[in-house]
């Protein structure tokens, strides 16, 4: 099993975790949060947590409601923002995100999805797509060699940093969330990074492959990023482990099978990445090479907190590896 950690840069940083929670800088403000997966003792001391905290999310006891989300609120120290921006940076790829605090803990980043960023950026790159920069105003998604359009589709897309990675890297780009301010919020960072012709797509995720298989669409890199639980636009229910294999059947009719890649994400902490690497190795069977594992974060102390599993295919014609 092979353990990876996104590479570091200079706007993110997890100081320490413990005691189910982690204390993170986002840029110059640093965040204390909950962490369920932080069982161990922290490094620092209370009051090192509380001294440096600008923003500290309390949890409410007894107060998850049925998605899985933490209730609470921020308790802010003057001069904390609302919001603010971030900068990410790989290779020719140059990102910029809006980061805010939510009733339910989340800022707007994943930082552990950067590895995933990198890879879809570089499978992209690698089958002939010219990297796209905010020079390139005409926003024209760039030719694989045999004259087609890479067509990348990120579901349960969030706030888009793996749309980002894919458009950067000359991909035509569909984004599929649920919620419509969210697809405002990855609109943001689209601008904020300077690109362009992002296809937004507010529909449930389920719903909007099959309707793609029925039309025969095809996709040369699929992203797949589903929650432990979720609703659609319409009171779509989602649970992972009733609807996986549903989704993941019906994202293989769509998948170019002789030059495409696909990214499966799992945040559920009852999943092992050997069901990424299951459901990946059931449903593109035809991929040339597989790899799993877990996505992780490196405090100060060195203490590894996981924070999901990960599994990715890819094909060896067209040049994706």
């Amino acid at each position: 099993m092979k353990l990876l950690s996104p590479r570091y840069w200079p706007d993110y940083e997890l100081i320490d975790c413990g005691g189910y929670e982690k204390l993170e800088r986002f840029g110059k403000y640093i965040l204390r949060r909950p962490e369920p997966q932080a069982v161990w003792q922290k490094a620092l001391s209370e009051k090192e947590w509380e001294q440096q905290a600008d923003a500290w999310f309390k949890k409410e006891k007894g107060k998850t409601i049925p998605e899985g989300y933490e209730k609470g609120a921020w308790v802010l120290k003057p001069k904390m923002p609302q919001q603010w921006f971030i900068s990410y940076a790989y290779q020719t790829m140059s990102l910029k995100f809006r980061l805010g605090l939510t009733a339910f803990k989340h800022v707007g980043i994943f930082p552990e999805q950067a590895e995933n960023w990198n890879f879809i950026y570089d499978a992209l790159c690698r089958c002939g797509l010219d990297p796209q920069s905010s020079a390139n105003d005409r926003g024209i998604p760039r030719q694989v060699p045999d004259g087609n359009t890479a067509k990348v589709l990120n579901l349960f897309a969030y706030t888009g940093g793996a749309s980002l990675a894919a458009r950067t890297a000359g991909a035509d780009v569909t984004h599929v969330d649920s919620v419509r301010q969210v697809l405002s919020w990855s609109r943001e960072n689209m601008e904020a990074s300077g690109l362009d012709n992002i296809r937004w797509v507010c529909e449930d995720a389920l719903r909007f492959v099959k309707r793609e298989a029925k039309r025969g669409k095809k996709y040369q890199g699929i992203i797949l990023d589903p929650p432990a639980y979720g609703r659609g636009p319409k009171g779509e229910k989602w649970i992972l482990e009733d609807h996986i294999a549903e989704l993941m059947d019906a994202c293989s009719r769509i998948s170019d099978e002789n030059k495409a890649f696909c990214v499966l994400n799992l945040y559920s902490m009852g999943f092992s990445s050997l069901i990424a690497e299951n459901l990946l190795k059931d449903y593109f069977p035809g991929s040339s090479q597989i790899e799993f594992g877990e996505l992780f974060l490196e405090d100060r102390a060195s203490r590894k907190l996981p924070l999901s599993v990960f599994g990715r295919v890819s094909s060896r014609i067209a040049g994706f590896l």
